[in-house]
């Protein structure tokens, strides 16, 4: 990416604080006009800032204009984040440390090391602590160690060994659960026994750590539990993937001072929460995660999106589930401008969340274009969300949508090019193949034939919802309902609110 293109994003992505702290920085000059440029036009392209620029400071230098605000920028951000963040204070008092030391100013010097050990050590910064005692024992060396005892000397290392021990737990516990994250992102939740086994290697390693070690961190039983968590949910085990994210959640509660700023863990630990209560149905106990949600205040415009993301779309899914289409549209017209405002600062899969959400909707609303108006948004961009496992249940809602205008030929089409990618993969669902089988089969069936396949089908219907496998992609949509509804020619909204989900034991 072009510097200048950097530039322009990073501007655009300041919060109101973030703005109000460049300009303490700032007086009256050429990089002021041209964040002024930048920040008054949201659309506006790194040519196009040149031209602009360059006509109010005809003997200006752009590119070492564009410089200078850059670095002035970051110099800000970093300044606003040592008061929001201990871990960039930490950091900035051990290079003020190193800096006293080169001007002789020794006991100065040790003094702001142990400062940054007493702090790190209450916030649990165990790489902040190891840099800060390393440093201190190298300047005691240094100085052929004054006023200290060999006692004192030996604890300081038996602090750093400890140290150093739970860093490496940490990071054997971390590589597992990002490997973990990568199979579940790339392979898809499990759909089989066999897929299952596959995770067995990080599963007994995950075990092994746990049960050898009998160190007592926040860090380690936040990933460990991080890890549970999320094994369990996507082997379909929702009821001990419940119990241990309330045990997640109670561990953040309770240490508020040791989360991440911002917090991206204790969200992460929100979501798998509430996407385990809607998985199994238990609605009524969502609101209180969802205000957690909503407590949460911070400078970062990306990740205020993405909580605001979350809140509306765990808000939007107890309607829709049930059916109340009505009602979700009235909900979803109310939060539009907010959240598709800012759609561009989420990641790529919860935009397609987003739009996936809309056109179900406007689906259940029977408003099909405005339903392939939504999903549009994903398919016309597809090398962007191909690899996001959502986007196969992305085409098969599109293929409702094409199922109720009656655009058979795109139907046979798109079911065509979803069977030969289903064919060459162990990572599809039997509803996935149902449906592209119905779709195919039934936009011309009779009444007595839609009776009789409807005999047919429906004990296949309820194997795939007592299917825990299954559950992962019906929690996303209920498939089945659709068939169901089309086949007895029942309401959709109908049949979601005879089922609700019901019962998930």
């Amino acid at each position: 990416m072009h510097k200048t293109d950097t530039l322009i994003l990073l501007v655009r992505s300041l919060s109101k604080a973030e703005k109000r702290r460049f300009r303490t920085y700032s007086r009256k000059s050429d990089y002021v006009a041209m964040f002024g440029i930048i920040e008054k036009d949201k659309e506006i392209t790194a040519g196009e800032l040149k031209k602009l620029f360059l006509k109010k400071k005809p003997g200006a230098s752009f590119e070492a204009t564009s410089t200078y605000l850059y670095k002035l920028l970051l110099d800000a951000l970093l300044a606003l984040r040592e008061e929001q963040d201990n871990h960039y204070l930490l950091l900035n008092k051990i290079l003020k440390a190193k800096i006293l030391y080169e001007k002789s100013l020794f006991e100065a010097a040790l003094d702001m090391l142990n400062q940054v050990k007493t702090v790190a050590e209450k916030y649990e910064n165990h790489h902040a602590y190891l840099y800060a005692a390393r440093l201190e024992l190298e300047y005691l060396l240094a100085l052929n160690f004054p006023n200290i005892s060999e006692t004192e000397l030996l604890n300081k290392h038996f602090k750093i060994k400890e140290i150093l021990k739970t860093i490496r737990i940490g990071n054997e516990q971390s590589s597992l659960y990002e490997l973990l994250k990568y199979r579940i992102i790339h392979q898809g939740n499990i759909r089989s026994i066999k897929q299952k086994e596959k995770l067995y290697d990080l599963v007994f390693s995950e075990m092994n750590i746990v049960a050898s070690s009998n160190i007592n961190s926040f860090e380690i039983k936040k990933l460990h539990q991080l890890f549970q968590s999320n094994y369990l949910i996507n082997i379909g085990d929702y009821k001990s993937a419940l119990q241990s994210y309330y045990e997640l959640n109670k561990l953040f509660e309770n240490n508020s001072h040791l989360w991440a700023n911002p917090p991206v863990y204790y969200v992460m630990a929100l979501e798998g929460i509430l996407d385990n209560l809607r998985g199994i149905g238990k609605y009524d106990e969502m609101p209180y995660f969802i205000g957690q949600l909503k407590c949460f205040r911070h400078p970062s415009v990306n990740f205020q999106a993405e909580v605001a993301a979350l809140i509306f779309l765990y808000e939007l899914f107890p309607l829709l589930d049930r059916g109340d289409f009505e009602t979700s549209s009235v909900m979803m017209n109310r939060n539009k401008a907010g959240i598709l405002g800012k759609i561009q600062l989420l990641s790529l899969a919860r935009q397609a969340e987003i739009y996936l959400y809309e056109a179900l909707v406007h689906f259940g609303n029977k408003e099909p274009k405005k339903a392939h108006k939504a999903i549009l948004q994903i398919v016309i961009r597809g090398k962007s969300f191909y690899s996001i496992p959502l986007y196969r249940t992305i085409r098969l809602v599109n293929l409702m949508i094409r199922y109720q205008t009656g655009d058979i030929d795109t139907i046979r089409y798109e079911t065509r090019s979803l069977s030969r990618i289903l064919s060459q993969t162990e990572k599809a669902y039997k509803t996935e193949r149902l449906m592209l089988q119905f779709l195919n089969k039934s936009q011309n069936l009779l009444l007595f034939q839609r009776e009789k396949l409807w005999k047919k089908t429906a004990p296949v219907l309820d194997s795939l919802r007592n299917d825990i496998f299954e559950r992962q992609i019906l929690k996303l949509f209920d498939f089945t309902a659709f068939i169901e509804a089309e086949l007895r020619r029942l309401p959709l909204h109908k049949v979601l609110a005879e089922r609700n989900f019901l019962p998930r034991q």
